[in-house]
């Protein structure tokens, strides 16, 4: 009886999460372009030092103001969902700006149980270290790997948002997994999350940095009306009270590219250009040790 060959776990993973080729899965729509604010550039700051320090790092603040546009445009993960839904078909090269952000975004459901959370968190890893690998090595042929799992070298941030969502036995398994291979670790949730993680000694004494996502200032607020104007056609005047005010719910402001028409959004939600204002005049850290 001939011998069946060893397969990595890895490898089993990354099958388990592949789509079968000519499954009619409709490719992932692209993001609307995103508006570089002052808030976003804080939180990069934030992900850099956790990534570049393999810490587990909290981010917090209110609904609706851009932390997931924030975290996705880091990690550029639409660039990712594009690349990985047509892989199968055809032999497309990995985008550089994922060789650049070398992070990956997960996002729980309400209803992740411990074995999803086992499956889904490495392979997605996995997948993305071996798409990096590969980049890097045209040589390397990760299904036809025979090798004991290594982990993930090239995925160097996990991106974990909706964390809230995950009760105590899946915020063990996200430590459990950032102590075994090694990877920056950001958990993204509501105010409130940064109290709910202290009471895990274990996972609290791994925390190096705690951001609190904060609202658009004024500035920012102005140069996101500016950009939507602009796309229209017309000229923010900052003295005429309807230009000034945030758009109102239900308008095409408010609407276009956003998923809730918020006002305080981080995010380019009102605008295709991307339009960088003026970098932050302090020159402190934002991501203060926890």
């Amino acid at each position: 009886m001939t011998p069946r060959p060893a397969v990595s776990i890895a490898a089993r993973r990354r099958r388990s999460l592949t789509p079968p080729p000519g499954s009619g899965a409709p490719a992932p729509q692209p993001e609307t372009s995103f508006l570089i604010t002052r808030e976003h550039r804080r939180f990069a700051e934030f992900a850099d030092a956790v990534r570049a320090n393999r810490y587990i790092g909290a981010c917090y603040g209110p609904p609706g103001i851009g932390k997931t546009l924030s975290a996705r445009t880091y990690a550029a993960a639409a660039d990712w969902e594009a690349w990985e839904a047509r892989r199968s078909v055809t032999d497309s090269a990995l985008p550089d700006s994922l060789l650049r952000s070398r992070s990956v975004v997960w996002t729980p459901h309400v209803t992740t149980t411990p074995r999803e959370l086992d499956v889904e968190v490495p392979g997605i890893c996995d997948l993305f270290s071996d798409a990096v690998r590969a980049r890097l090595n045209p040589d390397y042929d990760p299904e036809l790997t025979i090798e004991v799992d290594p982990g993930c070298p090239y995925t160097e941030l996990l991106i974990v948002d909706e964390a809230d969502r995950l009760r105590t036995t899946g915020l063990e398994q996200l430590r459990d997994y950032f102590d075994r291979f090694h990877l920056g670790l950001i958990l993204i949730g509501m105010p409130g999350l940064e109290r709910r993680l202290a009471r895990y000694p274990q996972l609290y004494s791994r925390i190096g940095f705690a951001h609190q996502y904060r609202p658009l200032a004024a500035p920012d607020l102005a140069a996101v009306l500016a950009a939507y104007w602009q796309l229209l056609g017309h000229s923010l005047n900052p003295d005429s009270p309807a230009d000034a005010s945030p758009p109102s719910p239900g308008s095409p402001a408010a609407t276009s590219g956003s998923s809730n028409g918020s006002s305080g959004r981080s995010a380019a939600c009102w605008t295709s250009t991307t339009c960088t204002p003026s970098p932050p005049t302090s020159s402190t850290p934002p991501a203060a040790p926890w």
